[in-house]
């Protein structure tokens, strides 16, 4: 039950936390380094669209909690402290078992009976918003089953800035409108299902690298603070911010803040990006929890913006808080103001009823420490030993779903005629990713290994396999089905009974190859999550160009986390198809069968740029500490341009796929393209204020009152509490500067009560910004034939050219995926709201549209624009 030190203390060195990325610095220059502070904290707004009964619901709760139990909501009860990744504490006099907090974006990590969903970023290639809902609805299905109350995903951070970043498949694309897409309709789906999405990492998280102190430490790198992505104002908000406003937009009740600074202030307790950006000016409505151990501070990241601390303790199993019974004291003794503590519980409870609509939940049915049917609720403690795992099935007929996406998400590349296949007489299958992991698809923990086929990146972002289809056993049996003749060779490294096998007659040889990556904490073969380069694993290259040397009908398949290089032999004659498969999950071979054999007609487009070299995407991976033992500086100096932006601006010829790209079984025709201007009014900022700070009651500030009730309950072993042991206040706070004033640390306004003005380009009542941003000025509208003999899917891209000398040459703003049988044509609708043709002011501090011609484009990726028109 000791508190933890620090609850004065400011970590990093950064006062509390931050403010204006306002920047005039033009892009190219070194992005601002230092944040200052944005306070006070802003308090939920009880109007806000879509929040209004909620907030009912949730101070009528609240108002009835003491000091204690408002604590004891936002503090978590400490790693392997109870069943779940992560839990806070009950309020059981009111009926509210504890919240469970569990991984992951692509399914429920560390059970059983659950599913494997494709990656985000599989799901971002079907360009398929329905899809992406569906995607979400099951996954909150699967998640309430279990009794999870807060999903940790989707994911927006990272974007995607590097290809070589080790968790960019658990997000969607290095598209900001893309990844707000895949954002909004995940967060719908799972929240429609009962179960509070949370949005993550917010913000800049972009590598693995020094991303946690005592993580790069133990890989032997000499840092004392984590890493900081310096992005200025501009770039904050037309990237990176983007899509979180999607979410926000879409109601999500949580968001995660990340492990890195932000301008060198720490993520968990930046100010700027808490308060300002995130509550003040998107109106975000929920709550803010750390990640796990993300939390460097007390006082100071509660008026920062953070309303709930996950797991709880300062590290991993060390039994102190900077919350827990610090925040208690924070309170009585006047640090932490009393208002900002009913807040993070009127958040919290605001999201409860938001999407769960009761407090009266299902019990957690699963332990995330063990898959054994009994042992102890408190894991770490090895108290309460009962039935901790029901062993319940949540899958229902999920598997079709995944099968569906995973194929609907498989880009072909190329096609030089071979495909589909019809019955070949002859199916040679070569490479390791074909095949099994001989340990089982859940051999490594957390997927954090590269045996057999690949069908999820490693780390948190993971769930346990209920089985796994592999390309093999799928493509075998349809072999047999057909009556062909089927072989494999499940090595990558057999080259002499490869070369016999696929030097025969009538062979059509499929290759198998991938690369991996993933979180931080797990190192395979040398990549420390980030992938060390875009190469193929395992001798993928050499393995492809000596098949397709030997063999003239050569078809390769790509399970990655992103791009790969693939100049040294993609342009081959003897290699007649090329298909990224991403990571698709447990019917990987069945998807990736149903696409081979035209079962399913290829529509996915590619989420990323396909560049001829490493260097060509520009920014890369920070591999080595760049400032001495302090915090790595990461800037972000690119702007806007990463990605397909990034190539565009360069305007050379290394691009091989671009962005958007993807090839079908038919052909369509694009024509007559029409642009409508709509009676949008005109742009008024956001003026006012807002009410004054809530109060919610006295409290007792006798310290006899808050002491541990052993009479009650036995104390477990470091499970954290809200309560205190002592009545002296510094022993209880274990804190040697315990008895600091606010003023004497905390910034200017930090517990400042009164209304405070609205900015200009904040929603009012409306999450996600000023809601005219999303008012409609265009639609644009196309036709689209289907020139060919088969029924097919296409997808047309609405890209935008804002016209600036320092905006892209073109930025996607809207798609859509559309089926259209031979000989039919139907029409595209696209639309572009006032965001969409707007840049970020930074000395007005607001959307602006400025006065540079823009031109909208139809076509069918980045690069191949169809039709075009200036708008009016």
């Amino acid at each position: 039950m000791k508190a933890a030190a620090a609850l004065s203390c400011l970590a990093g060195g950064t006062l509390a936390a931050a403010g204006t990325l306002n920047s005039a610095n033009k892009l190219g220059k070194r992005a601002l380094e230092k944040s200052d502070p944005f306070y006070p904290s802003p308090w939920m707004n009880p109007d806000a669209d879509g929040w209004a009964e909620a907030y009912a619901h949730a101070r009528d709760f609240v108002s009835q909690m003491t000091l204690m139990e408002k604590v004891n909501l936002t503090t978590g009860v400490g790693w392997q402290g109870e069943q779940c990744v992560g839990q806070v504490g009950a309020v059981p006099r009111l009926g509210l078992r504890s919240l469970c907090m569990q991984d992951a974006p692509l399914g429920i990590r560390g059970t059983d009976f659950n599913s494997a969903f494709p990656s985000g970023q599989t799901a971002a290639a079907t360009f398929d918003r329905g899809l992406m809902y569906r995607r979400g609805y099951a996954m909150g299905k699967e998640a309430k089953g279990k009794g999870v109350n807060v999903l940790l995903g989707p994911v927006a951070g990272p974007l995607g800035r590097m290809p070589a970043a080790g968790r960019n498949w658990e997000g969607f694309a290095p598209d900001p409108v893309l990844t707000g897409v895949g954002m909004s309709e995940t967060v719908k789906g799972i929240q429609d299902a009962g179960v509070i999405a949370c949005a993550k990492h917010f913000i800049g998280n972009e590598q693995e690298h020094f991303r946690q102190v005592g993580e790069a430490q133990g890989y032997g790198f000499n840092i004392t603070e984590t890493l900081s992505s310096n992005i200025d104002d501009k770039t904050m908000h037309e990237m990176y911010l983007w899509p979180f406003a999607d979410a926000v937009r879409a109601g999500v009740g949580s968001v995660m803040c990340s492990y890195q600074q932000v301008n060198n202030s720490y993520g968990c307790q930046n100010s700027k990006i808490l308060n300002d950006l995130l509550k003040n000016e998107l109106g975000f409505q929920g709550f803010v929890m750390s990640d796990w151990q993300a939390q460097h501070t007390g006082a100071a990241s509660a008026v920062a913006g953070l309303d709930m601390s996950m797991p709880g303790d300062t590290v991993f199993n060390s039994g102190r808080s900077f919350w827990g019974t610090n925040l208690t004291l924070a309170v009585l003794n006047g640090t932490v103001p009393a208002y900002r503590v009913d807040d993070m519980a009127m958040r919290i409870m605001a999201s409860v009823f938001k999407v769960s609509k009761t407090t009266d939940f299902d019990p957690i049915n699963f332990s995330f420490w063990t898959l054994d049917t009994y042992g102890p609720v408190h894991w770490v403690a090895k108290k309460g030993y009962q039935e901790i795992n029901s062993h319940v099935d949540v899958r229902e007929d999920h598997g079709n779903l995944i099968r569906e996406i995973a194929a609907k998400g498989t880009v072909l590349l190329k096609n030089t005629g071979s495909l589909p296949l019809n019955k070949p007489k002859f199916v040679a299958v070569v490479g390791e990713d074909a095949g099994p992991n001989p340990n089982g698809p859940n051999g490594c923990s957390d997927r954090g290994c590269n045996d057999g086929t690949l069908a999820m990146g490693w780390g948190s972002g993971t769930a346990n396999y209920p089985y796994l289809i592999t390309p093999d056993s799928a493509l075998q049996a349809q072999a047999v089905q057909d009556g062909s003749r089927y072989e494999s060779i499940l090595s990558n490294y057999a080259a002499d009974k490869t070369k016999a096998l696929v030097s025969q007659d009538n062979v059509t040889a499929i290759v198998f190859v991938n690369a991996d990556s993933g979180e931080g904490y797990i190192n395979v073969d040398g990549n420390m999550g980030d992938r060390k380069n875009l190469t193929l694993w395992r001798n993928g290259d050499n393995l492809v160009k000596s098949v397709s040397s030997w063999c003239p009908n050569t078809i390769v398949v790509i399970h990655s986390t992103g791009p790969v290089l693939l100049t040294e032999w993609y342009e081959s004659p003897n290699i007649t198809a090329i298909l990224w498969a991403g990571l698709p999950g447990q019917e990987s071979g069945n998807s990736i069968a149903d696409v081979l054999y035209g079962k399913v007609n290829p529509t996915a487009r590619s989420p990323f740029t396909w560049g001829k070299t490493r260097e060509s995407y520009g920014a890369d991976v920070l591999y080595k500490p760049n400032n001495g033992n302090g915090a790595p500086q990461q800037d972000f100096t690119e702007g806007v341009f990463i990605d397909y932006r990034y190539f565009d601006k360069k305007g050379d010829d290394s691009v091989i796929y671009e962005f958007g790209h993807g090839l079908s079984y038919t052909t369509f025709e694009y024509s007559n393209i029409r642009v409508e201007k709509s009676n949008a009014g005109e742009y008024k900022p956001t003026t006012g204020t807002t009410p004054a700070a809530p109060t919610f009651g006295n409290y007792s500030t006798d310290l006899n009152d808050y002491l541990f009730p052993s009479d009650q309950f036995p104390y477990v072993y470091q499970y954290l509490y809200p309560y205190v042991n002592t009545t002296d206040a510094k022993k209880a706070s274990d804190d040697p500067h315990y008895g600091q004033t606010a003023a004497e640390f905390l910034p200017p306004h930090a517990t400042d009560d009164d209304a405070q003005p609205l900015l200009r380009s904040s929603g009012g009542n409306s999450p996600g910004g000023n809601r005219q941003l999303y008012d409609i000025m265009y639609t644009i509208t196309a036709d689209i034939k289907n020139t060919g003999s088969i029924v097919g899917e296409e997808v047309p891209q609405l890209y935008v050219s804002l016209g600036g000398p320092d905006d892209p040459k073109v930025a996607l703003r809207d798609f859509d995926r559309m089926r259209i049988d031979p000989g039919e044509t139907k029409q595209f609708t696209g639309r572009l709201t006032r965001r969409d043709l707007s840049n970020w002011d930074v000395a007005a501090q607001d959307w602006v549209v400025s006065e540079h011609e823009k031109t909208a484009f139809v076509g069918r990726s980045s690069r191949k624009l169809d039709l075009k028109v200036v708008l009016p």
